[in-house]
């Protein structure tokens, strides 16, 4: 057969396809082939009223603006516990953080750290042939080999915890008085892998942190281009202490808070120049979310809940639930506002789905959260979600609107005053008793209707006596039968 023989049955085949198709057919975009970046932006102590989407005000933050209008804006999205440690640990590895044996914010000098036999969301792609790059606040182990290239990171830059823990005062002065507890903490160091860089001594120093994480984020997208890939770009702030660079500094004229909202939104706006600049914005998830609520007690330098009950270090809705904005072209709807349930731990699972990649061996408590990405009719991946805090203590449980909260002990702002330009208010503690709240109507949680509704408490009790006889719950009094030790660090 000639070569313009094949090329004319050839032709003929391609039209006798095209007179099949109905009209507008021919456009319709195939599904996508190439592996997809991910680009998981998670915050510290932002709160869910903080972006300018979410309510965020006098501010303007023109880059989250533009992500939320090109993807999905959550309005129940849930951080797995309102502190640091715990809440990064359920993000990584996809399990309620006492699953894996992690509570509270882990010490510099804890010998506690996120177990290396728990796969995370880094090792689970890396088997999938991706480069993987994390950079800011790690906060699951202070010292080799409990740091991020041990759990699946092929580089890391940053800070090992929180930016607080330094031994310098809410003055921003060096601590000079041995009886302060500040004085026992470590020169805070900027990491490169497991080696010191550059130590964070003072303001200036913070003012910087930003900055560097973008040019290291920008940086790690152009050297992987050519290849999937999956960054983890954890910043430091708007936990305090905050700081922000003269690019920024009194340029919100919203205090210093907002000129420091102003920097990330920068931030995240060089992030999505370097994917249109790469030519993968296409073909790259991005996740934008925070580890917890603001932390209320300081003032003029934390941010908004939005309106929700009390904040970080609580399990009001004001402490773990965050804003959250997803976006992938061709996949996620430009403009989209999402009502469901979901949580971080749903991060993992739907990135597994996305990248066709295995999940963990060991039970995770995520479930993917891809068909609420994809719009599909009648999807309600997440049941429920379950309010542990403190060490293990099942504090409320939700599912649908309802939210029952048990009797326990909690911290509370709203019997102190509150702290101003770096310097924290008092902590207050209350006893709360028995409630059951409608979301739906009352997100503030301030009215009980309990009394009107005993078959949906009967209904929400079995779901906490579900996670109590598996996770435990010190508040009964059970150990839990399917919980993993974390790692010892000698």
């Amino acid at each position: 057969m000639t070569h313009m023989k094949k090329l004319q049955i050839l032709l003929g085949f391609l039209l006798s396809i095209m007179t099949f198709l109905k009209p507008g057919q021919a456009q319709t975009k195939l599904p996508q082939t190439t592996a997809p970046n991910v680009v998981l932006i998670f915050m510290d102590d932002m709160g869910y009223g903080d972006p300018e989407s979410y309510g965020g005000y006098p501010y303007h933050t023109p880059n989250l603006n533009k992500l939320a209008a090109s993807g999905m804006r959550f309005t129940n999205f849930y951080a797995a516990q309102a502190v640091c440690s715990a809440s990064r640990a359920a993000l990584l590895t996809g399990c309620y953080p006492n699953r894996v044996g992690i509570s509270g914010a882990l010490m510099p000098w804890s010998n506690v750290a996120l177990n290396p036999s728990e796969e995370t969301i880094a090792s689970m792609v890396k088997q999938k042939g991706y480069k993987t790059g994390m950079i800011g606040k790690w906060h699951l182990g202070a010292k080799a080999p409990y740091l991020p290239t041990s759990y699946g990171f092929d580089e890391y830059l940053g800070l090992p915890y929180s930016n607080d823990m330094w031994p310098v005062g809410y003055d921003g002065k060096p601590i000079t008085d041995t009886g302060s507890k500040k004085s026992k903490y470590p020169t805070l160091q900027l990491l490169d892998g497991f080696n010191p860089v550059m130590p964070i001594n003072n303001l200036e120093d913070q003012a910087k942190l930003t900055t560097l994480y973008t040019e290291r984020a920008v940086k790690f997208i152009g050297n992987n281009k050519n290849n999937p890939f999956f960054l983890y770009l954890a910043h430091s702030m708007p936990h305090v202490p905050i700081a922000v660079s003269s690019k920024f500094k009194n340029k919100s004229g919203a205090g210093l808070f907002g000129d420091l909202m102003m920097e990330i939104d920068w931030s995240i706006g060089e992030v999505m120049k370097a994917l249109d600049k790469n030519g993968l914005t296409k073909n790259t998830l991005i996740i934008f979310t925070s580890d917890n609520g603001p932390w209320l007690t300081f003032g003029n330098h934390a941010g908004s809940s939005g309106g929700l009950r009390e904040g970080k270090g609580s399990a009001w809705d004001g402490g773990v639930k965050v804003p959250c904005i997803m976006s992938y072209p061709g996949v996620i709807a430009p403009g989209t506002v999402c009502n469901n349930l979901a949580a971080t731990m749903d991060v993992l699972p739907t990135i597994a789905a996305l990248t066709k990649s295995n999940l963990p061996k060991n039970k995770i408590d995520g479930v993917t959260i891809l068909s609420l990405l994809k719009q599909e009719t009648q999807a309600n991946p997440r049941d429920h979600f379950v309010y542990y805090y403190d060490n293990n203590s099942l504090k409320a449980v939700r599912q649908g609107k309802w939210k029952l909260v048990f009797p326990h002990q909690s911290q509370t702002y709203k019997a102190t005053d509150m702290g101003k330009d770096g310097f924290p208010g008092k902590y207050a503690s209350v006893t709360v008793p028995m409630a059951l709240y409608d979301l739906s109507t009352d997100p503030g949680e301030t009215l009980d209707v309990a009394k009107h509704n005993p078959a949906v408490i009967v209904t929400l009790t079995s779901i906490a006596d579900f996670y109590r006889a598996s996770l435990g719950d010190d508040l009964t009094k059970q150990a839990g039968s399917e919980k993993r030790p974390s790692a010892t660090i000698q």
